[in-house]
């Protein structure tokens, strides 16, 4: 089979299915949601092929049959039936200036006005729109399909400042109404976006949406599957060992459904030949390191973190809970479900290699301000890993506190204490690239870090100390035999005990032992 062209950043169905780039097919999911239902909304992080699969719908609707020539879809659809289609998106502009959001609406409308050949009469913007229905209805005699991207960005785009975001999100509320309110002109709905604000500040006007944002049957209608990898992209990457490419990219899931692979880390990682932080390069989570640091959530806690279905799904301006922001914006996914008393919980986690180091790597910048030593300090120690070199390890720890500006340092209790110093290496390693286990259950207790590296298992314990000296860390490790647990691999057990004092704010023990 001839390779085809590789369609980065291209979320226009036209251009792909007539330019030679690869496509995958996801119209089956299309043909269940208009069998199933009208009215629909999906959440999904960004740069998962939302725009792409609305785009897929706009020119289905209409009717455009040639596009869809040798895909799922094509023989179970009624082609005589054309449908006018609104579709609406507020993925560019800045909303940050009182008024924005109008103009960037009404400018949206304008043209689909003029598509349609109607004059409206309106006085408000939501008047418009609504008029704007009604005539299309009027003119084409078809009921209207209304597909809304990024439906959450101008809410998004000011969450740090308030006033505008609740004004912003007051507005869309009675944009959304509108959808309802002219349900006899309305045929399908579909709204997508980043992330589900609550319904009753958001979407009170529009109650009669289906979300399938974590519906098992829907898990996949974004992103690519280990089935989509073999047969769309599979001559592609030969050369690539398969389980790096899943350790890398794979993990994302949104149910007990199938877990996917993000596609924009795929088609670079085709592109570029290389493994590399492709999606995470492309968004800053200021805002979601700048309330996980004010917040005080240590980044041990993200990857074993647990909501229920009402924490993922929604959130609000003045009300944001860190798991939802984590979760819908990709940092964070389903490990597993299991049930409470009749209600879904779920287990989240990092998806992949990827977000895991990434993140962290954020999280120690924000926290050292020191990119340069930062990076010198990660790259030291994957050769001391290497190498086995405890004394310079000691050496290179000892830095990674010292580099912290005072500010920074907890002064509160020693639990806390402890987990901050926890945290720092933590962030380290999982910035380094390393696959650390945090808390790893056994039979006599919890280890704090479990590293497994190069036929080597290092067993980290921490420890504030008031008197230095008395090897703390070390006896709990040799107590709770947490090496038991390992013996049957055959490699080298390493039992690292470090202690910080808790008046002087620096590690007064760094003991090494073979397990």
């Amino acid at each position: 089979m001839a390779k085809k062209r590789l369609p980065i950043g291209i979320q226009t169905f036209r251009k792909i299915r007539e330019g030679n780039f690869y496509y995958v097919d996801k119209t089956p999911f299309i043909k269940q949601l208009v069998d199933r239902g009208t009215h629909y909304f999906l959440s999904r992080p960004r740069r998962f092929g939302k725009s792409l699969f609305l785009d897929t719908m706009k020119e289905l609707f209409e009717g455009n049959e040639s596009l869809f020539q040798g895909l799922s879809i094509h023989p179970h659809w009624d082609w005589s039936i054309r449908r006018p289609v609104v579709r609406l998106s507020f993925g560019a502009g800045q909303f940050g200036r009182d008024g924005e959001i109008e103009a960037k609406l009404s400018e949206q409308l304008g043209t689909v006005e003029r598509q349609f050949g109607v004059v409206t009469k309106y006085l408000t913007v939501s008047g418009r729109f609504a008029s704007l229905l009604r005539a299309i209805h009027r003119e084409t005699g078809q009921s209207v399909v209304i597909l809304v991207d990024e439906y959450d960005k101008p809410i998004l785009d000011t969450l740090e400042q308030p006033q505008i975001a609740l004004a912003n999100r007051d507005f869309l509320r009675d944009i959304y109404s509108v959808i309802k309110d002219c349900d006899t002109h309305v045929q399908f709905v579909f709204l997508t976006g980043v992330s589900k604000f609550s319904n009753a500040n958001l979407f009170s006007g529009l109650n009669n949406l289906n979300d399938i944002t974590l519906d098992r049957d829907y898990s996949a209608i974004c992103g690519y599957t280990e089935s989509d990898l073999c047969q769309v992209f599979g001559q592609e990457l030969v050369e690539f060992d398969h389980t790096e490419v899943r350790e890398w990219y794979h993990g994302y899931r949104w149910s007990s459904g199938e877990a996917v692979y993000t596609p924009f880390d795929i088609l670079f990682l085709i592109y570029r030949r290389q493994f590399g932080d492709w999606w995470c390069e492309t968004g800053n989570p200021r805002f979601l390191v700048d309330t996980l640091l004010r917040l005080n959530v240590s980044s041990l806690e993200l990857d074993n973190m647990v909501a229920t279905r009402e924490v993922l799904s929604e959130f609000d301006v003045d009300e944001i809970a860190i798991e939802a922001l984590l979760f819908q914006t990709g940092y964070l996914t389903i490990r597993s479900e299991f049930d409470l008393a009749g209600q879904p919980v779920y287990h989240l986690g990092y998806p992949n290699r990827e977000v895991r180091s990434s993140l962290n790597r954020t999280l120690l910048h924000s926290m050292i301000r020191n990119t340069p030593q930062q990076l010198e300090n990660s790259l030291k120690l994957v050769q001391l890993m290497r190498e086995n070199d405890f004394p310079e390890m000691e050496a290179l720890v000892r830095a990674f506190y010292s580099s912290i500006p005072y500010e920074r340092l907890p002064k509160d209790d020693i639990a806390n204490n402890e987990q901050f110093y926890a945290t720092v290496f933590y962030s380290y390693l999982t910035a380094s690239g390393f696959n650390v286990i945090v808390e790893e259950r056994s039979t006599r207790g919890r280890a704090d870090m479990t590293v497994r590296f190069n036929r080597n298992v290092y067993i980290f314990e921490f420890k504030v100390v008031e008197i230095a000296g008395k090897s703390a860390a070390m006896a709990q490790l040799k107590l709770k035999k947490y090496a038991e647990k390992y013996r049957h691999l055959g490699q080298h057990i390493r039992l690292i005990g470090v202690e910080f004092s808790r008046d002087h704010r620096d590690i007064v023990a760094f003991q090494v032992e073979s397990g």
